[in-house]
């Protein structure tokens, strides 16, 4: 199901062809090189189960993206219910992660700006929240681009204390 598109991608449903190339990306080390580690093909799997989940459960979740140009699937940008123990938990993250091979193109910035867009008309929530470890410059301007704003660092309770991704920004958009 096309949830919805912008002049170059598509925003739909996985498809379970794409686990092979989701795979790939959480194995990439540049990708994942500001989350704890790269994850299995189990851990992937896990995590696709789990996006399926979310979707029966709200009707929402991280999209899969397919450029429209060749139809390939380069990763997601989505919403996903925050449940870690934190200040504004619960509420709903917005997220994204892409094929290396496709930074730099502007698809995760105009994914995520449709996205809002998507949530605006059609989904129940309001607020919206965005967050990566301090070291994540790329992932913090995305954020910055879609017009969020910075709120304040965190320390992220799932990461062991002394790491150096430790500390987190979090950002906010009312739409």
């Amino acid at each position: 199901m096309i949830y919805f598109e912008t002049p170059r991608l598509l925003l739909r449903s996985w498809k379970e062809e794409d686990i092979e190339v989701f795979a790939k990306i959480n194995h990439d080390q540049l990708v994942m090189e500001y989350f704890l580690k790269p994850l299995t093909d189990k851990e992937s799997l896990d995590l696709y189960n789990r996006i399926q989940d979310e979707f029966s459960m709200y009707g929402y979740g991280l999209y899969a993206i397919e450029k429209k140009e060749d139809g390939a699937f380069i990763g997601f940008t989505g919403f996903h219910n925050i449940t870690f123990n934190v200040d504004f938990a619960p509420g709903i993250e917005i997220g994204w992660r892409i094929q290396q091979e496709d930074w730099n193109k502007g698809y995760v910035t105009e994914a995520a700006k449709a996205c809002l867009l998507y949530a605006k008309e059609n989904l129940p929530f309001k607020t919206i929240w965005s967050f990566t470890s301090l070291p994540n410059k790329r992932s913090e301007r995305i954020m910055q681009k879609i017009g969020m704003e910075k709120v304040k660092s965190f320390p992220h309770p799932s990461v062991p204390d002394g790491h150096p991704l430790k500390e987190h920004v979090l950002y906010k958009i009312t739409i």
